[in-house]
């Protein structure tokens, strides 16, 4: 933590939600994942390491330390790597972005939001059972709804198409640079910046 004085300001904590290993790795409900790893490369983030059932690397953003975590949990557990990285980096709950998969926004389209229910998502679910009065800043990313006749789990863990992924770059880009504004500018000024 920042000491009075040291000229560094508070810290935040991002947490890109999805399921760890190989076969999920490019799915769509690993969306969070791949904005923490973007960001991690931005900033020039230290080596990640295993801690707090996550991959967790830190960095530095305008005189800021931000830590960049992705649990390893599973996503319907995500509330208890939230929890232990909370407790470890010692950030209030008002100071956590979560980036997550969205099935009810468009592919492409984000939304910034503070507060608020889970919208069915299982990993905000859990981290609401652990903080129940919320709080945390929540960035969703659109993933679309399943085609007709495809379930939702075979649509959250299925690849994105041939099609989608030249739209996908820009996104997570966007997305990164979403999360840049929510810390640097807060949550209420990224949202006129980064409009739904």
């Amino acid at each position: 933590m920042p000491t009075a004085g040291s000229g560094q300001r508070p810290g935040h904590l991002v947490v890109g939600l999805g399921n760890p290993g190989p076969r999920y790795g490019s799915t769509r409900h690993n969306v969070g994942f791949a904005v923490a790893l973007r960001l991690a490369a931005q900033w020039r983030a230290a080596p990640w390491q295993a801690r707090c059932h996550s991959l967790l690397a830190t960095a530095e953003l305008r005189g800021r330390r931000v830590w960049l975590a992705c649990p390893q949990t599973f996503m319907n557990r995500s509330g208890a790597a939230v929890a232990a990285l909370v407790e470890h980096s010692e950030i209030e709950i008002g100071r956590v972005v979560v980036v997550h998969d969205d099935l009810d926004l468009p592919l492409g389209r984000l939304r910034i939001r503070v507060r608020g229910g889970h919208g069915g998502h299982n990993g905000v679910r859990s981290i609401l059972d652990v903080f129940p009065s919320g709080g945390f800043v929540r960035l969703r990313l659109g993933i679309g709804r399943p085609a007709a006749g495809e379930s939702v789990v075979d649509h959250v863990l299925s690849p994105f198409r041939p099609e989608e992924e030249a739209v996908l770059s820009g996104f997570l880009e966007r997305a990164a640079d979403a999360v840049e504004s929510i810390i640097v500018e807060g949550p209420a000024r990224a949202m006129n910046l980064f409009p739904s």
